[in-house]
Order: C-alpha cells, then structure tokens, then sequence
C-alpha cells in the first residue's frame, strides 16, 4: 500500500488515541470554503466511526454549492447552538492561525489539540499541528492520512474530500496539482465520490444574483504594474444590490487572474467596519503572496492568499500595488 503522508502517520495516530473517549469539535475557518467544509465532513465521519462524539463548528453559514455534502451531519454555529458543546476537544482544520475560525470561535475554543493544514503560513498553533505546504488541500491531506492509518473513507466522506481537492485545485488546473492529487481523487472516486455530481454542485448552480456580482466585478476592474496585476473592487451595498452574500465571492478573483498576460489578480472588498478584505491568486509561485499578504496581517499560499485590514481602501489600496509592484520587479530583475 502507498504511503501518503508517512511523515505524520505517528502525530495522526497519537491524535487518534487523544481522542478516543472524548467528545470532539472539528472547527473551521470563517467564510468556508470547499476544503474547509470537506476537511471538517471528511474527519468527523472518520472519529464517529470510531465511536467518537464529534460536531463540526463554523462561524458562518455552510454555502448554498456545498449544501449537498452536509446531508445528515451535524453543523453547528451560533452561539445558543454551541452553548453546551465548550467543553469538547478542539481540532481545527484548513487555518493558518487561530483567529481564521473568527475572534468568537477562538475564544471560546482557546485550547487546541491538533491543526490539520496545507498553508504555507501557518504558524503552528495547536499541539499537534499536521502541516503540508506542498499539498493542494488539506482534503488531499486528509485521504492521504485517513488511507494510511487505515480508517474506512464511506461514500460520503470520499465525496467531500473530493470536492475540497477540486475545488482548491482549480478543478486540477492549478499548478499545486501534483501527481498524488490524481491519484488520491482516484481512491476517492473508487470509494464514492462522483466526479459528475462534484461539478454540476460545484460549478454548475450560478444563481442569477452571483451574476449580477460577477458583472460588478468586471467592470469595476483597474490594471496596476505595467498591466501585470489585475483588481476588482466590490464596495459596501453591493450584496443587498445584487441580491447576494459573501460566499457568492468565491471565484471571483480567478476571472481576474485568467486575463491573458496578468500575474496577479485581486479582489478587493469593502466591509462594514471600514477595513477591507483582500483576496490576491497569481500564476507563478515565486511571487509569493502570502508574503504579500503578511505584509497586512494575512497569509495564505504562494499562489493564493487573502486578507483582512483594517484601513480603507483608500490608504490600503496604494499600500498594496506598490508592495505587489516590488514582488514583480524584483521575480523581473532574477537572472532566468
């Protein structure tokens, strides 16, 4: 049998004893995503077939396309929900620090056993932290380690697992696609998964007001840095235009990155406290934008990371094409 991830088989296997007996809360990042909805479905199916009480606990609502891998499972969120649930073990997934489930969440689960997490910044914050940069998903993580220790993946769990490898793959595009991506998302398909039913869920349910975002989206955007960096803005009001929320921005800044001769795409939205949340994708890993986005508290991927500032757009927008300009000058001036 290969051996996926023999790297922390011990630390995955210590865990899995810690939480033998107990009763677990596998907790996920604000505004999740598809790895982070896969990864919390993945290991709670995973504990409970051991006998394990496990929820799972996010801070915002699960999305609307990810609705179909939830079926069945025990998703938590508010505060009256999670009330009598403080006491349960903490095992975070898909963040790169613990302030990425929100400040609520994080204070009320200030003790973490282990973080199980594919960014390149993460900052080591649990007692177990089970940590792959080059993975494209902690998704990819999870059936590597779930397959290693042996752990029965049931049809349902190989279809989330699946649809976070996806999805933070840019459907295999993206270039942290690796070899062991295929070939973990084949164990997937061969145990359950629906590579069909991940597509039309995933990428095939537009609603007509992600439309109108998406137009706003495109016609607000400037080109910076000799026309190397792509943005587009989404100011306060426009959800309530477009009939939308905040996951309809899922993607968005991909249309950015896509143009025809463009390094980095942003996406930069307006909040109500005033800040700003930025989202950054580039093509090419040595421009390294979770250095870019540490620059203003954030973190992320070489290719991909995000943000949250507090200054507005207007002082943090400058701020921000002159740190993306330095990157791409120096990655210009590198001997090939």
């Amino acid at each position: 049998m290969n051996s996926y991830y023999p790297q922390h088989a011990a630390a995955f296997g210590e865990i899995l004893r810690r939480v033998a007996g107990q009763r677990v809360a596998v907790i996920g990042h604000a505004r999740p995503d598809g790895d982070c909805i896969g990864s919390q479905v993945a290991l709670a199916r995973a504990l409970a077939s051991r006998g394990v009480d496990v929820v799972c606990i996010n801070g915002d609502p699960v999305p609307r396309r990810l609705q179909y891998l939830v079926t069945g499972m025990n998703f938590l969120r508010t505060d009256a929900e999670i009330a009598s649930h403080l006491d349960r073990v903490a095992i975070y997934v898909d963040c790169a620090d613990q302030a990425r489930v929100g400040e609520r969440l994080k204070a009320k689960f200030p003790k973490v056993l282990a973080c199980i997490d594919h960014h390149l910044s993460n900052v080591g914050f649990a007692e177990y932290n089970l940590l792959d940069a080059g993975s494209a998903a902690t998704c990819e993580m999870l059936a590597g380690l779930l397959l290693d220790a042996g752990l029965a993946i049931d049809p349902a769990a190989a279809k989330a697992l699946y649809a976070g490898v996806m999805t933070d793959t840019g459907q295999f595009r993206f270039q942290s696609t690796s070899q062991r991506c295929f070939v973990l998302a084949g164990e997937l398909v061969a145990r359950g998964a629906s590579p069909a039913e991940a597509g039309h869920e995933l990428y095939e349910r537009e609603s007509p007001g992600r439309l109108r975002l998406l137009q706003r989206f495109l016609t607000s955007m400037r080109f910076e840095c000799d026309g190397r960096v792509c943005v587009g803005f989404l100011p306060l009001g426009v959800f309530a235009e477009t009939g939308t929320t905040g996951e309809d921005t899922e993607g968005l800044v991909d249309y950015a990155r896509s143009i025809d001769g463009i390094e980095v795409g942003v996406l930069i939205e307006d909040k109500p406290d005033g800040g700003v949340k930025a989202s950054l994708r580039g093509r090419d890993p040595a421009w390294r934008l979770d250095r870019i986005a540490a620059q203003f508290n954030g973190g992320g991927h070489a290719c991909a990371a995000g943000l949250n500032h507090p200054e507005g757009v207007a002082k943090f927008y400058p701020r921000l094409i002159a740190a993306l300009g330095r990157q791409l000058d120096e990655g210009r001036a590198r001997p090939a």
